[in-house]
């Protein structure tokens, strides 16, 4: 688990609940049903029209990688490609067919089939970046979804603050009516720019760096089929391989 994301929605949460209750504020207050559903329902609804179900199932299926991030190891991916390449060297590429059939990547699985079947350079280096892009703007464009839930957000709450103002409104002699719509106009603002800028905008920026991560992973990958397909050794394999890590160094700031 990412305890980092767990981590900063808690201390966002609770500094902005815990500077309200400072203020005197009841914390209770905070909580009013009908500007959650509107600003929620409104934001999930208008990102649903704009969407492909594809694309909307995927936002949804990864998710939980802000929390549960799928992890890509650099070094053993390099250890990976250099077994598989003393593999072939001592036993053919198809020696290999038991490994593209058990490999957990798909990516890698796709990209041994193509070295087994005997593609050429430039038709094995073509295919896994072809494979590669269309991946990455699918991914891309789920956790686009996430952002276009941050521009939505707000301008609903504000379409909610609008409505509990008419409400407001039409009980203006009646003083506990008129606070409940009044209520309703503050929070689904509150609820709006909240849901905004501390859950959809940070969801898809930790995506987005999730997806570029995998993505490094997958490049290391294809550099190193393509260096087995050429017949490199094990040893040039992983001279070429470590530039990966240290741009995984720089990207984490070590």
């Amino acid at each position: 688990m990412d305890k980092l994301s767990l981590i900063g929605l808690i201390v966002a949460l609770g500094a902005i609940i815990f500077g309200y209750a400072l203020e005197g504020g009841v914390i209770s207050g905070l909580l009013h049903g009908p500007a959650f559903v509107i600003v929620l329902g409104g934001t999930v609804g208008a990102v649903m029209l704009q969407s492909q179900l594809p694309t909307f199932k995927k936002a949804l299926e990864i998710f939980k990688w802000v929390f549960w991030p799928p992890q890509y190891d650099m070094q053993a991916g390099i250890e990976q490609i250099k077994s598989w390449t003393s593999t072939a060297r001592q036993k053919g590429y198809l020696a290999l067919e038991e490994q593209a059939l058990t490999v957990e990547d798909p990516y890698a699985a796709k990209g041994l089939s193509l070295l087994i079947d005997g593609s050429q350079e430039d038709r094995l280096r073509d295919t896994l970046d072809i494979e590669l892009t269309l991946e990455r703007e699918r991914l891309l464009d789920a956790a686009r979804v996430y952002e276009a839930m941050g521009g939505y957000s707000p301008t609903i709450g504000i379409l909610g603050a609008v409505l509990g103002l008419i409400q407001a409104m039409a009980y203006i002699t009646e003083p506990e009516k008129l606070g409940v719509g009044v209520a309703t106009a503050f929070l689904a603002t509150i609820y709006g720019v909240g849901f905004a800028n501390l859950l959809f905008l940070p969801v898809a920026n930790k995506l987005k760096q999730i997806i570029e991560e995998k993505m490094q992973y997958h490049e290391l990958v294809a550099e190193g089929i393509v260096a087995m397909q050429i017949g490199e050794s094990p040893a040039n394999i992983e001279l070429r391989l470590e530039a990966y890590l240290a741009e995984r160094h720089v990207s984490a700031g070590y």
